[in-house]
């Protein structure tokens, strides 16, 4: 018997199981979510390393380009209030609620020009998208050695100012799905003062309406983002960080409370059972 009966028997049992199965549907959309990166960060990889042969934040745009394409894969829309704050012609670091492995979609979507994202080391050692994260000028830290995370900081304060840089991090340092917000880590803070420069925060209202681990649910949906006004910096010092912090933390956890529709439940910063997303 040959190959292509048993290739089309497993094929149409996979289409039945998605069909009837709603974990089906769900690691099938994932895995197809992952074979996209994969796929878009290969070819991205190429077209970059020939048009500008390198590493370089130029790169940026056309691995937005790719990226953006995702969404109309799996029907989502993205909603966006304020984008204008985000594309003025001055260093700046923006802030933003991390809640998933499709958060990579919503950050395209706001992007601004010469915009740089910080993310843990381990992602270098991701084949092709690690390698589009490279060239596309991502600064990489080793979470686990505090002392060469400050001095990788210190070296991305540096550069942001002598090269007109934007960049991008996510202050709850990992990904979550508990319907609020976790705390702050102090790393943008730092660098925002050291480099006395504005802190732009950026809202993503709830993914839970239609992505949600625990229960298996990735459907189509419309994800609504705000972008929050420029705090300045300007003659703050360190002894500033926990005002800050906080200050932030409070408007961006208000913005997404109204923007998810969400009821803020007793004040509290995360709940206690909260787990991180996957």
């Amino acid at each position: 018997m040959g190959l292509w009966p048993w290739l089309t028997g497993a094929l149409l049992l996979l289409l039945l199981l998605v069909q009837l199965s709603r974990s089906a549907r769900f690691y099938a959309k994932v895995s197809l979510y992952c074979a996209l990166c994969v796929s878009g960060s290969t070819l991205a990889a190429v077209i970059c390393l020939l048009r500008h042969g390198g590493r370089t934040v130029e790169n940026l745009s056309i691995i937005s380009w790719f990226v953006r394409t995702f969404k109309y894969v799996f029907g989502l829309r993205f909603d966006i209030k304020g984008r204008q704050k985000l594309e003025v012609d001055h260093p700046c670091v923006i802030i933003s609620n991390h809640q998933s492995i499709l958060d990579m979609m919503g950050l395209m979507e706001a992007l601004p020009k010469r915009c740089v994202q910080i993310a843990k080391r381990e992602l270098l050692f991701t084949g092709p998208v690690g390698l589009i994260m490279y060239l596309g000028g991502v600064f990489f830290i080793n979470r686990q050695r505090s002392r060469t995370a400050m001095t990788v900081m210190a070296d991305v304060g540096e550069r942001m100012v002598r090269e007109n840089l934007k960049v991008w991090v996510y202050p709850e340092g990992t990904r979550n799905d508990n319907g609020d917000l976790l705390p702050f880590k102090k790393g943008a803070f730092y660098l925002a003062i050291q480099a006395q420069v504005p802190i732009i925060p950026v809202v993503y209202s709830s993914f839970s309406s239609f992505y949600n681990y625990k229960t298996k649910l990735f459907t189509s949906g419309t994800i609504r983002v705000e972008v929050l006004d420029a705090i300045p910096t300007s003659g703050l010092t360190v002894a500033d960080v926990p005002k800050l912090m906080d200050s932030c933390h409070q408007a961006m956890r208000t913005t997404f409370f109204r923007i998810s529709k969400t009821p803020q439940e007793n004040g509290a910063t995360a709940r206690p059972d909260s787990q991180p997303a996957q």
